[in-house]
């Protein structure tokens, strides 16, 4: 490793993901643990101990990406769907705990800075993410710089009155009502049999997954009629798995329901960082705190 040296936290619904890394995105050391979901403190606890096991004396920041919406004015972030936070000043907490500089990003914004400035995104000027997992989130970056603003694009509605969302989430016909992986452990178990997964799906290559597909189309048309990104990235370890499977009958949509030319020259592309993007995300949050 040279150089520099932070700690990235990538905080998901079921593992927190953390590491060392340098100013060039490598990553050195690496700790994973489960996501505590009974409680706020005991989530907040769990981060405080992952940092702990990684930190040396060179480590000079903290960065996380955390699935929950952050006001840049206050600090505060607000209630997630899928872990317990609800309201809390997580990055004045965590530099008090931790006595050290903190960043914090939405998770998947994180990933799209990754994406944008050492994977998929190397080179363009815009690029959209969204990453297909236990949710689905999203990360934008117009003109170089990463939009600070919350980003839900998961909750996007492509079905008005349609599949409930999940978590802590009330809305309906939400994306991830529709594109997350536990919606294609539903589709799974309606068109394969009690039991079944989106592993199956993906396995067996199943046509089903041309139906959500289209839901992803749907939904990255109205993002190039919003944005005009010239990249939008797809990640995520649903997303990751499901690959091609899923950009096919995407692409097809999204040239049906983007406005021209943007929907004939936008790319769609996988991230190439894979479940890496959030934890390298979260190490050039913590760069950008130290200027």
């Amino acid at each position: 490793m040279s150089g520099r040296c932070v700690i990235g936290v990538d905080l998901g619904g079921t593992k927190i993901l953390a590491g060392l890394v340098d100013a060039d995105g490598a990553i050195q050391k690496t700790a994973e643990h489960p996501t505590p979901t009974d409680s706020q403190d005991a989530l907040l606890d769990a981060l405080v101990r992952v940092v702990g096991e990684l930190r040396t004396p060179d480590v000079e920041a903290v960065g996380f990406g955390i699935p929950a919406r952050i006001d840049r004015r206050t600090g505060i972030a607000f209630g997630a769907v899928n872990v317990p936070i609800q309201e809390v000043p997580f990055r004045k907490v965590l530099e008090e705990r931790l006595g050290l500089p903190v960043g914090a990003e939405n998770d998947a914004g994180a990933a799209a800075l990754a994406e944008f400035v050492h994977g998929a995104g190397r080179g363009a000027a815009d690029l959209v993410l969204l990453t297909l997992g236990t949710g689905v989130g999203g990360g934008i970056v117009l003109d170089g710089r990463l939009y600070h603003g919350w980003a839900e694009l998961g909750h996007m509605v492509i079905v008005e009155g349609g599949e409930p969302c999940q978590g802590s989430c009330h809305g309906h016909g939400h994306v991830e009502s529709y594109c997350s992986g536990p919606a294609a452990d539903r589709l799974a178990a309606r068109v394969l049999g009690e039991g079944r997964t989106s592993f199956d799906l993906v396995e067996q290559k199943h046509p089903a997954l041309d139906e959500l597909g289209r839901h992803l189309g749907a939904a990255i048309g109205s993002i190039v009629n919003i944005f005009d990104p010239e990249i939008v990235v797809v990640g995520g370890g649903f997303g990751i798995a499901a690959g091609e499977l899923l950009l096919g009958p995407a692409r097809e949509m999204i040239r049906r329901e983007a406005l021209d030319p943007g929907g004939e020259r936008v790319r769609v592309a996988l991230a190439e960082l894979g479940a890496s993007a959030g934890l390298i995300g979260a190490g050039l949050v913590a760069f950008d705190v130290l200027g």
